[in-house]
């Protein structure tokens, strides 16, 4: 088990880098994740762990130790009925002549993006939709807080069970079936990940590397880790950088009520900045 002195460490590093709350009763939680670091790392307990962190080089461990921390399990079209949304309601709305947030280009942003199912899914969809819209044009941002989780996004390979609620025909479109050494896995095809631009971000730091506003941002399973004036916080940087008529999308689990925001409920996860 932890020990209080190296959890109080840990939880308040984490918390000045990335303003992830860890509460007080994660313990148990924090000590199962960060054992992976220890074995990666050949120490023998969390306190050498800490001793790591406090040190120079550990500055390299912090991205590392946020990873583990915050990474949970995915897959592709992960909680569907927000790309339904935005087949059905946010593309066709930005893209109607008469639109009030048209733009020559559809931007999206996948704020925190992982290892990458969520993006990919967002950009097969949009490359689906473009076939019924000739010369229409799209651009989908991708950023997180961890260099090694956005290193396995570009990579693009996933196991077979995180494209399992992908169609078949859409698997064999935009997936590259893995062989030999790779049977099992299914890769991106390049002409699809190119469409997506990766970028390292602290959704909390200093400033987004952004010059124009997007249509729809997915910013999901993200906020449950924030205490209240951070989810605040985030909240009003995330609306700043949406056209007016845009919308955040959040995860399920997480709710904006009792946020102070700018944005309408239009279903529950899905908000919209009034035009």
């Amino acid at each position: 088990m932890i020990r209080r002195e190296d959890y109080e460490f840990i939880r308040t590093l984490v918390y000045d880098y990335s303003r992830i709350n860890l509460g007080t009763d994660k313990q148990e939680l924090v000590s199962a994740r960060i054992g992976k670091r220890l074995r990666a790392l050949n120490l023998p307990s969390i306190t050498e762990y800490c001793e790591l962190l406090r040190r120079p080089e550990g500055a390299e461990e912090l991205s590392n130790l946020i990873d583990v921390i915050s990474t949970n399990h995915t897959f592709f079209f992960r909680e569907p009925a927000h790309f339904e949304f935005v087949e059905k309601h946010i593309v066709p709305e930005a893209t109607a002549e008469k639109s009030p947030h048209r733009r020559s280009t559809f931007r999206m942003w996948s704020a925190a993006s992982s290892s990458g199912e969520e993006v990919y899914s967002i950009a097969i969809l949009l490359a689906e939709l473009s076939l019924s819209r000739p010369g229409w044009n799209w651009q989908l941002e991708a950023t997180d807080i961890s260099t090694r989780i956005l290193k396995r996004a570009r990579e693009a390979i996933y196991p077979e069970e995180s494209v399992a609620k992908v169609r078949p025909e859409l698997i064999k479109k935009y997936f590259q079936k893995g062989l030999g050494p790779q049977e099992g896995n299914y890769r991106v095809k390049t002409e699809l990940g190119n469409r997506v631009t990766f970028r390292h971000l602290n959704l909390l730091g200093p400033a987004y590397p952004f010059n124009e506003p997007f249509h729809a941002i997915f910013c999901r399973n993200v906020m449950i880790y924030f205490d209240r004036p951070t989810q605040e916080e985030l909240v009003r940087r995330l609306s700043e950088r949406l056209v007016p008529g845009g919308y955040l999308l959040v995860g399920h689990s997480e709710s904006l009520t009792g946020i102070h925001h700018r944005l309408k409920m239009v279903k529950p996860a899905i908000y919209q900045l009034p035009a």
